[in-house]
């Protein structure tokens, strides 16, 4: 029964997460378009199937995933072993993003769109791997006290010059898989894992130490990516079956097709469960391999563990059908019936709506946000937090909805926008630092990275003159940008004010 309840309190949690956007939708049709959405009952199913997908995955997660990975974090910070923790951290890390839904998301578009040059699984393996050698080197620079504003400097600046050689095919995409590698599974068990090491070091301090994992593992990724994109689009050749198979799979579902494709439906449907057990497994492997081999600890409540990674993959499969009938057709309807108005004031506000609304309702926000505003002893208030990440995003947005629409080169945006950010760490006073990467890491959701990834898309189709794999990726990217530049701005301002007053007075 007390587990029942939790579900009951995690489906409204879900969908509360998802209440944003359909009110902002909502709002849309009813007061501007003044029209029902085409496929409307279809979209409805799939935004339920959405809610109850996000459900189970999150309870999944918190009776199977989470407290065995935060166990095995705290062991072995207490055993002190520094090859150990970097090992364990690289597994986590590999394990946590390989199973990421918005990255799975992203990653069979990008390989429909480039017609088979960028293979989905690919560049789900490189982005792994990189957010793994990311959490090693993030455990490293927590036990060694080493500043995070280094390490963040020297990569974006890394990040730019990548940027000005990369194709620009590859270049929005490439921001893009950096955003979505911190999401439902990746940011509580980096961010524990970050924050307890740092808590259980002397002289290391939970706010400036702790923080920063998630902000490496966002950077780390669009440096492998862009370089995965320069050997792709020099050597590489399109292949036209994976155009057919990712237009097959982003195919919506209907109850009348469901009906007459009967056995074969459920076929496809045992299938996409296994492809789901595949995405989960390393996790699995990874948690029984260090639990077992190393620790030689059992598993406590293994029955309830089990349960938990069965409705994690169930959950997962749920989430992926919803995006192909609920979230994807509307990010590509509202496009194309935005367009259709005159001019693109709409667009623009839908675009800043969207961002702003869905991000004030994002839980690793919150989370971050107060585990920020008791670190920093009343410096910070995490309801303000909230304000600024969420005007961040939907300014981010904007300014990215504005670059599609002129048919900007992406380049100069990224590297300008990076450059402005490398700036402003290098004024910012050090104890923001970590923090405001870390916010603009967890800015985007399992809801509505589908949502913004297919208006982005839409609005790339629908636009004469647009490329679809250039111009359609790289909103995420905005997202995650500009928050990281409002924090600081605000961290900065609040300085100046300080030094003001005592001057004054």
């Amino acid at each position: 029964m007390e587990h029942v309840k939790e579900f009951w309190h995690t489906l409204l949690h879900a969908f509360r997460n998802l209440l944003p956007i359909v009110l902002v939708v909502a709002v849309f049709q009813a007061f501007v378009l003044q029209q029902a959405p085409d496929g409307m009952w279809s979209i409805a199913m799939g935004l339920g199937i959405v809610v109850l997908g996000v459900a189970l995955f999150l309870q999944g997660l918190e009776m199977g995933v989470f407290p065995i990975g935060k166990n095995l974090s705290n062991s072995f910070a207490r055993r002190g072993s520094l090859p150990l923790m970097l090992i364990f951290g690289f597994c986590m890390g590999f394990s946590t993003v390989i199973a990421e839904p918005a990255l799975i998301a992203v990653a069979e578009q990008a390989q429909t769109i480039s017609e088979g040059r960028i293979s989905a699984t690919v560049l789900r393996v490189i982005v792994a791997l990189s957010v793994g050698t990311v959490v090693a080197i993030g455990i490293m620079r927590t036990v060694f006290g080493h500043p995070l504003h280094w390490y963040m400097i020297g990569g974006y600046i890394l990040v730019v010059l990548i940027t000005f050689f990369a194709p620009e095919e590859i270049v929005g995409l490439a921001y893009d898989s950096g955003g979505v590698t911190t999401n439902i599974v990746t940011v509580p068990l980096i961010a524990a894992l970050g924050i307890g090491l740092a808590s259980s070091i002397r002289g290391r301090n939970a706010l400036t130490d702790g923080f920063g994992l998630v902000a490496l593992a966002v950077m780390v990724p669009m440096i492998t990516v862009q370089l995965y994109g320069i050997l792709v689009y020099s050597f590489g050749e399109a292949d036209p079956g994976a155009v057919a198979n990712g237009a097959a799979m982003a195919e919506e579902f209907t109850e009348d097709e469901v009906v007459a494709n009967g056995g074969h439906w459920v076929l496809a449907m045992l299938g996409d469960l296994l492809l789901m057990v595949r995405d989960v497994l390393p996790i699995i492997l990874v948690i029984v391999v260090f639990q077992y081999m190393v620790l030689r600890r059992r598993i406590a409540h293994l029955p309830k563990v089990l349960t938990g990674f069965v409705m994690v993959v169930v959950g997962l499969y749920a989430f992926v059908v919803g995006l192909k009938l609920g979230l994807f057709p509307i990010g590509s309807s509202m496009a194309e019936q935005l367009i259709g108005l005159d001019g693109y004031l709409f667009v623009y506000l839908f675009a800043f709506c969207i961002g702003f609304a869905t991000t004030m309702a994002e839980p690793a926000l919150i989370a971050v946000g107060n585990q920020a505003q008791e670190a920093a002893n009343g410096r910070l208030r995490g309801s303000v937090i909230r304000m600024l990440v969420a005007l961040g995003v939907g300014i981010g947005i904007t300014i990215g909805v504005h670059r599609i629409i002129t048919g900007d080169s992406i380049h100069h945006y990224i590297m300008a926008g990076y450059v402005l950010v490398i700036l402003l760490t290098a004024l910012s006073p050090r104890y923001i630092v970590a923090l405001a990467f870390d916010l603009g890491g967890v800015t985007t959701s399992e809801v509505t990275v589908p949502l913004v990834t297919a208006l982005g898309i839409g609005l790339a189709t629908h636009i004469e003159g647009r490329d679809v794999l250039i111009d359609g990726f790289g909103l995420i990217a905005f997202a995650s940008i500009f928050p990281i530049v409002t924090v600081m701005l605000y961290a900065i301002a609040i300085e100046l004010y300080a030094k003001f007053r005592g001057q004054s007075s």
